[in-house]
């Protein structure tokens, strides 16, 4: 055991290096690193299982910083127990342009760096999702492979959240023991005392829904380690309220608002430095204190070889299966499986709507891909998200494929983020389109991070009918295609929605959406083809007869109504093109040749989808004619909306010859 003296001095380096960086930035979040100090050296010595040169191993505990504004605190950590990304160069280019440690922590810049946290809350959720994984791989795999922690420290801030309450009730209901939340309980936020805006028992609220609640000082070691025990042997999910002094040590600032947000200065500094006996310059660290959180590292290296033996020793066909489903790989026959699925569909030609064709895309897919787990925001029998092997996943039986997260967008999208994170599963989820604002925060950090979380947002426009304007999605295919690194996919019939999730399973760096109608879609592909055109984006369904005079891009539900508009136009001797656009960001990948071609040099340029405007005059130009929505939607059957809107294929007609009359 640690003695008291060496654990406040490598407490104290993780201080001095925080509150250096911070300094030397003039920039940053001194008081939680300061505060939480010796939180994560008992954590980093005593407990967690990690390895930093050998950081990405799949059995290792999760560390989560939620309460990423205190991001030197995890910088210091992977800095001193020797992970090779976190030099004492990058903790002194602290939020610098370039540097590996940015003002909040970002998954994919540094090896150590589980999540991409800062928006406070989501680094929990996020928690919550890893925890699961760990669970269903264990199911699958047993103890020998998958057996470890996930840790997460969250702030005031991240329990303020309505966030936290969607993820720690769902963690709290599947009792996911193996995550333990430390709560940094310091009564401190930016405004100043907690006590200002909140009162809520903290400990009372996790212990209502399902955890198991401990309480300790956060600058007693040995508390902290007890805390940590205990937490290990209970069979329910547990949150140590850890009260702490935020920016510990600070004579004139500690345990105020002053210590938050903003750099001690360099009289506070200088003062902290004798409160707590630290005669070393800035980002000097005394050989004995940075050789002790070497060996620390070192140690639970152990562990990490311990493991490897027990893969060695699995059964050579187990052992590729795990393999391949951490390196995210998806299985032999995945292709072939899907295009034997879209030869039948080119010879069945079913009449459908596309949340109905992809839960038949899903059927194929879940029967060949066993990693993904399914799962709904309580709207199951209307996302079609389930199929024929996914059953339902509950406490303590977690080898089944299919997450309940009930009426908690916001948390699903966080955990799934967290499932994908971890590795070794696909997790996909469902709600309304309209609801996807409730989804939104975590789906721009799947952005931001770059991960495969796919987001099923069924009922995608007017034509979800009587539930009306509060459920009619108008702006939100514009919103999400604003996302950056976010594909947005809005297929016409069962063989794009075939094609759609071929995409979304194969794209390993960028989440996606797909938008789906709740009314039944002929089948517009009735060939079979087998390349996917989903994946350039937007690609000719129908010729012209001739010179095309019009063209007319659509996308989804929309397509059907191009066709009919297409073959009225040319009994008109107007020759016209289609040109389904399944998603704008896959088509933006594609050569400028390409994307000249497709476009075109018709005369009269089209556009239908029943949203807003937005985006389309990429397609059609400032001039081009848009069939679409102008303002939200009303309550009535889809066999009034459409018309009463204006989006049918005799409105098409009449705009083009009208324009055309013009020219």
């Amino acid at each position: 055991m640690t003695s008291r003296e060496k654990h406040d001095r490598m407490a104290n380096a993780i201080r001095f290096l925080s509150m250096d960086a911070v300094e030397k930035a003039n920039s940053g979040h001194p008081g939680l690193p300061m505060g939480c100090a010796d939180i994560a050296t008992v954590l980093f010595t005593r407990f967690l299982k990690y390895d930093p040169k050998n950081p990405h191993w799949p059995d290792r505990d999760r560390f989560v910083l939620s309460a990423g504004h205190g991001s030197m605190l995890l910088y210091s950590l992977l800095y001193l127990t020797g992970y090779e990304d976190i030099t004492i160069d990058e903790i002194k280019n602290f939020r610098q342009l370039g540097s590996k440690t940015a003002g909040h922590p970002e998954y994919g810049h540094a090896a150590g760096i589980e999540t991409t946290t800062g928006p406070l809350g989501q680094g929990f959720a996020n928690s919550v999702g890893m925890a699961l994984a760990e669970r269903i791989l264990n199911a699958q795999f047993g103890d020998a492979l998958v057996d470890h922690y996930t840790y997460a420290l969250a702030g005031d801030g991240c329990l303020m959240e309505g966030i936290s309450q969607e993820a720690l009730a769902l963690a709290g209901h599947l009792k996911l023991n193996k995550l333990i939340v430390f709560w940094d309980h310091n009564n401190i936020s930016i405004d100043g005392a907690v006590s200002l805006a909140d009162s809520t028992d903290q400990g009372a609220r996790f212990a209502a829904s399902g955890w198991n609640t401990l309480a300790c000082d956060g600058h007693d070691p040995e508390a902290i380690a007890n805390c940590i025990e205990l937490a290990k042997k209970s069979d329910r999910p547990t949150m140590i309220a850890c009260k702490t002094t935020i920016g510990f040590g600070a004579p004139t600032k500690a345990g105020t608002k002053a210590v938050h947000g903003s750099a001690l200065g360099k009289d506070e500094i200088a003062a902290t430095r004798k409160a707590l006996g630290w005669e070393f310059a800035p980002f000097e660290i005394p050989s004995d204190i940075l050789d002790a959180w070497r060996l620390a590292g070192l140690n639970s290296a152990k562990k990490r070889k311990d493991w490897e033996s027990r893969l060695a020793g699995t059964g050579a066909d187990t052992r590729a299966e795990f393999e391949r489903r951490m390196r995210g790989d998806l299985p032999v026959g995945f292709d072939e499986a899907i295009a034997a699925y879209k030869k039948k569909l080119a010879v069945d030609k079913p009449k459908v709507a596309t949340r109905k064709s992809s839960e038949m895309a899903l059927e194929v897919v879940n029967g060949v891909v066993p990693e993904t787990v399914g799962g709904s925001a309580d709207l199951t029998g209307s996302n079609n998200t389930k199929t024929s092997q996914t059953n339902a996943i509950s406490a303590g039986n977690y080898g089944n494929r299919y997450v309940h997260y009930g009426i908690r967008e916001h948390g699903m999208a966080a955990a799934m983020n967290g499932m994908t994170l971890h590795g070794g599963v696909i997790p996909y989820g469902g709600t309304f389109m309209c609801f996807s604002d409730y989804a939104r925060p975590s789906m721009r950090l799947a952005s931001l991070m770059g991960i495969r979380t796919i987001f099923v947002m069924t009922h995608d426009s007017i034509g979800l009918g009587e539930d009306g304007p509060t459920h009619q999605p108008v702006e939100h295919l514009a919103a999400l295609r604003a996302i950056p690194n976010h594909l947005v996919m809005r297929p016409a019939d069962a063989t794009e929605a075939a094609e759609c999730w071929q995409v979304a399973l194969e794209s390993t760096k960028t989440p996606s959406t797909l938008a789906l109608t709740r009314q039944n879609l002929p089948a517009l592909r009735t060939e079979f083809n087998e390349e996917n055109p989903c994946r350039l984006g937007a690609y000719e369904l129908a010729t012209a007869d001739g010179e095309a005079a019009v063209t007319i891009f659509a996308s989804g539900s929309e397509v059907e109504i191009a066709v009919a508009a297409r073959t009225l136009l040319q009994q008109h001797g107007h020759p016209t093109r289609v040109v389904s656009v399944p998603c704008f960001e896959l088509f933006e990948e594609q050569s400028e040749e390409y994307k000249a071609a497709l476009i075109g040099k018709a005369k009269v340029k089209v556009a239908i989808e029943a949203g807003i405007r937005l985006g389309w005059d990429r397609f059609i130009g400032l001039d081009g004619i848009f069939i679409g929505m102008h303002g939200f939607g009303a309550s009535g059957t889809i066999e009034q909306l459409y018309p009463h809107f204006g989006i049918t294929a005799g409105a098409t007609v009449d705009a083009v010859e009208k324009r055309l009359h013009k020219k």
